[in-house]
């Protein structure tokens, strides 16, 4: 069955006058595993309107200014996998001083609510529900998590970037370990080990100098996803045919 699946999907690709794709990533799979070229753009970046609209009025989420203060943004669903968050921060609970909170909306939403409850980590914990522009919660954050299973690539990352948030984020396919110039621009865990990412956030929380200079050469990077440059490309992709 998975056989067909893939050759169906290779014969609609080949159809194609061009298959597009967000990630180098991602091409490379393609070509890889489906012997399929396809071009690579970026997912358009409006760093200008991520700013102005980071600083609207909003309600403060954090209560404590000494405290390392995380957030997450994402479906309750299993492809963001909110609970190796979870587990990760039930570990660090008696080890750092932090505050959290997950944002989003889905169907895991009591599944998360119960693991929060039987932990005990309702006072570290806060999760609030989808909101249309959750830039000045993430300008609220020190840092910004990000656990899924898989992604194209994350516009959350970029987002998080755009507002100067240092990223811990698993090495899922495709996209984190792109924008985080392979740990260079951040820290990546393996998909689904909380223990580790509990490991990279205390290392955060513990030297955030160090981590500031991986911050500013993924903040400089931010350019390869630039809207005007990356729209640009679309616009030469149509007119050449």
């Amino acid at each position: 069955k998975n056989f067909l699946k893939r050759y169906i999907f290779r014969k609609v690709l080949n159809l194609s006058n061009i298959v597009m794709v967000n990630s180098v990533q991602f091409k490379n799979d393609l070509k890889r595993d489906l012997n399929v070229k396809s071009k690579c753009i970026y997912n358009p970046l409006n760093k200008y309107e991520i700013l102005k609209r980071s600083r609207e009025k909003s309600k403060k989420i954090f209560s404590n200014s000494n405290k390392l203060k995380i957030i997450n943004i994402g479906r309750f669903t299993d492809q963001k996998d909110q609970l190796t968050f979870l587990r990760s921060l039930n570990h660090l609970k008696n080890k750092i001083n932090f505050e959290a909170c997950i944002i989003g909306r889905g169907i895991l939403k009591e599944q998360l609510q119960k693991y929060i409850f039987d932990n005990k980590l309702s006072r570290f914990v806060k999760i609030m529900n989808f909101v249309e522009n959750p830039y000045p919660f993430i300008r609220q954050s020190d840092l910004f998590v990000l656990t899924s299973k898989y992604e194209g690539l994350p516009n959350v990352l970029l987002e998080a970037l755009t507002l100067k948030k240092f990223i811990i984020s698993s090495s899922c396919h495709t996209g984190p370990r792109e924008i985080l110039l392979n740990g260079r621009g951040g820290l990546l865990f393996k998909v689904g080990n909380h223990k580790e990412l509990a490991n990279k956030i205390k290392y955060y929380f513990f030297n955030k100098k160090k981590c500031r200079k991986l911050l500013n050469r993924s903040f400089k990077s931010l350019d390869r996803f630039d809207y005007k440059n990356n729209l640009l490309k679309y616009y030469k992709l149509i007119d050449s045919f």
